[in-house]
């Protein structure tokens, strides 16, 4: 029992790593404004960027990209050590290698929702894809750069972050799949990838609509011409 009970308080902690609202916080120190009501209405770098500008937006970018990735490797360091615990060894016939990546997997996904749904922020958040770049960068660093160059080469042709996002995602899936990658690592990315795109349904329907904004542009500055006309 106490192993299971250790093994929830792990994904815990992960969670509340990637519920820390970045985003959220960057906007309240830096001008006393809350994100969610400016844009998107998301916590992620790129509403950050168009409310705050480029440094703020950066900041924001390498901690969450470092949520994703710490939720990785405490997952790496926490999970051996339940087996070494006596009074919280795991069952008999319990074997680390086994179940270790499915370990490593939940805390992955744990650090993707608690971005896109922090307890700190009434479960509201980010769109999860830096999170998930740090996640990718620490489980698999090949999957990663390869879904950041088709994130990249979206971002240099249509200059839509979101589009890049979901592409970077969709890329992903299609290389931890066709790379030897443990199953419980091919299902997170394979999930993780698909809670992205979803955490991006009103970002189709601006892209269907073509009203989707370009990178470079205010989300304040946008929002006063708005309301000036």
């Amino acid at each position: 029992m106490m192993f299971w009970i250790a093994s929830v308080a792990g994904l815990a902690i992960v969670y509340l790593l990637g519920s820390t609202p970045t985003g959220y916080l960057a906007g309240k120190l830096l001008r006393g404004i809350d994100v969610r009501e400016h844009g998107s209405r998301s916590t992620g770098a790129t509403n950050v960027l168009r409310t705050l500008g480029k440094w703020p937006a950066l900041v924001v970018l390498l901690i969450d990209v470092l949520k994703g990735a710490g939720a990785i490797v405490f997952a790496d360091w926490f999970y051996p050590r339940l087996a070494t615990w006596p009074s919280v060894a795991p069952p008999a016939g319990g074997d680390l290698q086994i179940w270790l990546p499915w370990a490593v997997g939940l805390a992955g996904l744990a650090a993707l929702l608690g971005h896109g749904r922090s307890v700190w922020l009434n479960f509201s958040g980010g769109k999860s894809a830096a999170t998930g770049l740090g996640v990718l960068l620490a489980l698999s660093w090949p999957v990663a750069l390869g879904a950041a160059a088709i994130f990249a080469a979206t971002l240099a042709i249509f200059r839509i972050v979101s589009l890049g996002s979901m592409f970077a995602a969709l890329a992903a899936i299609a290389l931890i799949c066709g790379l030897e990658q443990p199953l419980p690592y091919r299902l997170l990315v394979i999930a993780g990838g698909i809670y992205v795109i979803v955490r991006h349904r009103a970002n189709i329907q601006r892209l269907l609509a073509g009203t989707e904004p370009r990178l470079g542009q205010s989300a304040i500055a946008d929002a006063a011409v708005k309301r000036q006309s």
